[in-house]
């Protein structure tokens, strides 16, 4: 078993998470002690500093209550990364709503569903269609228009516990999930990272990453407001992102595993990071490649982050430590305790339990799957301890039995990724009725299939050997680069059931 202890940081902002019981209170902190610094800029467009964000969401919250919502009650927020985004979001939260972020690539149908199973009062939308749910603009003149003329100052309920967000699970190796976020819980990853201080009220950070995944939720934004950082938040589509970085000035890049490889892979783009400082990538493993290039054309290192929504989204950092392979992923964070099993042999892969503040309350809607009477949660991720540092290497779902030998499809990734021409690659089981064994789904604009079977004859032994190797032009992956082995799983059963 490890736990890291907080450290002393020397920038305050870190206590600000611990002057609240609501994450939206922490705007009125700022705006307090900075009322006139930027908070967060859309580039090209506008800004805002932490005095008007105090305001907006001071309005928008005593417009939700005005409209007959209250405390408890679920509220949608259904957009793109943007300012009315987080006034939507804080001020929900505020006004002691339990927020339902959606995926705005979805289907309206889609969002309504998920926002039904959480049975939302309203939702919070940039688009238009016929929804049986109520919609409420977000937009900067719908956000506006909430506030009511008799407008009254709402207060946060002071229940930590208290529900702050339904976020859903990406769903990579299962059904998604629905997780019950409370306020401790969000707060407690923030103290957790804040601890670090490589966020500070000076930093600038990128705020690519959507907002309704929890990496991007809180991370990410949840993060910049607990340091009072400045959130620069780009339009993926009209932003040409490094324009963005030098024009603003960002020296701290939260990405994924697919953003670093075009950056990586870009050589004008290698030139244009001057002020960035920290790389840090979560959500999906970095190929070890893949860190080692970026690094050695940019001389920035890529720190490695472990965690899943469960955990708000934080467990493991490579910050502050040596980066020490290929699956590793860092110590815990202050705060936060790794059990390898049964904690009896932690040098053992075996499935990792998880135990801290920071953890979920359980799933939606009847709470179960939360931690155990003493706090510890069965991540369903393989890993092991050496000498407190994690190296995870599976999900305990996509573990293969071959000839009575378990088969950890990360290895055989791994070493397929050795090959130059080998973009991505996902190993999954084949099910015994197909008759077992594994396939690997292979993509790189210049990869042949043969080439990969050579590969593998000769790097593994038979059991390890996936008995096809399929060359797609892309592999399915969620909003963080992860790849969706679940959609592969099902396309796999489609084809056995013919």
């Amino acid at each position: 078993m490890v736990v890291s202890e907080p450290e002393q940081a020397g920038d305050p902002n870190p206590s600000i998470a611990d002057q609240v019981t609501n994450l939206a209170g922490v705007i009125a902190v700022h705006a307090r002690l900075r009322p006139a610094q930027l908070a967060l800029v859309e580039p090209g467009r506008r800004a805002v500093t932490w005095g008007e964000l105090e305001d907006q969401v001071a309005a928008a919250a005593s417009g939700l209550v005005a409209a007959g919502l209250v405390a408890g009650q679920r509220i949608g927020v259904d957009g793109a990364n943007s300012i009315p985004w987080v006034v939507g979001y804080l001020s929900a939260l505020r006004a002691g709503l339990v927020v339902v972020p959606t995926d705005p690539q979805h289907s309206l149908r889609q969002r309504d569903s998920l926002l039904a199973d959480c049975g939302a009062r309203a939702v919070l939308s940039t688009r238009e269609g016929n929804s049986p749910i109520p919609a409420l603009p977000l937009t900067d003149d719908g956000l506006a228009s909430l506030t009511a003329p008799d407008r009254v100052q709402v207060v946060s309920p002071p229940d930590a516990e208290a529900l702050a967000v339904l976020a859903l699970t990406l769903g990579t190796t299962s059904e998604p999930k629905i997780v019950m976020l409370s306020h401790r819980a969000l707060l407690a990853h923030l103290r957790q990272v804040g601890a670090y201080g490589i966020v500070d009220s000076d930093t600038v950070v990128l705020g690519i990453l959507p907002f309704f995944h929890a990496y991007g939720l809180n991370a990410v934004l949840g993060t910049c407001l607990a340091a009072g950082a400045r959130l620069v938040i780009p339009d993926a589509r009209g932003n040409d992102l490094l324009e963005v970085i030098e024009a603003e000035r960002v020296d701290n890049l939260p990405i994924s595993p697919g953003l670093l490889y075009r950056l990586a892979h870009d050589g004008a783009a290698l030139g244009r990071l001057a002020t960035v400082r920290t790389v840090v990538v979560g959500g999906a493993p970095v190929p070890w490649r893949l860190g080692l290039r970026f690094t050695e054309h940019t001389q920035i290192r890529v720190e490695r982050a472990y965690g899943l929504t469960e955990a708000s989204p934080g467990v493991t950092s490579t910050v502050g430590g040596e980066i020490l392979g290929p699956l590793h992923v860092g110590r815990p964070l202050p705060g936060v305790e790794i059990r390898i099993g049964d904690g009896s042999d932690p040098s053992e892969p075996t499935e990792i339990w998880v135990r801290g503040a920071n953890l979920f309350s359980g799933y939606w809607p009847a709470g179960d799957g939360a931690p155990d009477a003493d706090g510890w949660f069965a991540t369903g991720d393989i890993g092991y301890l050496v000498d407190g540092e994690l190296f995870l290497v599976d999900r305990t779902r996509e573990l293969v039995s071959v000839s009575g030998f378990t088969v950890y499809p990360s290895e055989v990734e791994q070493s397929i990724r050795q090959l130059s021409e080998v973009a991505a690659v996902a190993v999954v089981g084949r099910s015994a009725t197909a008759g077992g064994g594994m396939v690997a789904f292979v993509a790189g604009p210049d990869v042949a299939e043969a080439a990969v079977i050579d590969h593998i004859q000769a790097q593994l032994p038979a059991f390890k050997r996936p008995s096809e190797v399929r060359v797609v032009d892309d592999l399915p992956r969620g909003v963080t680069g992860v790849v969706k082995r679940a959609e592969l799983r099902r396309q796999l059963e489609r084809q056995e059931r013919g």
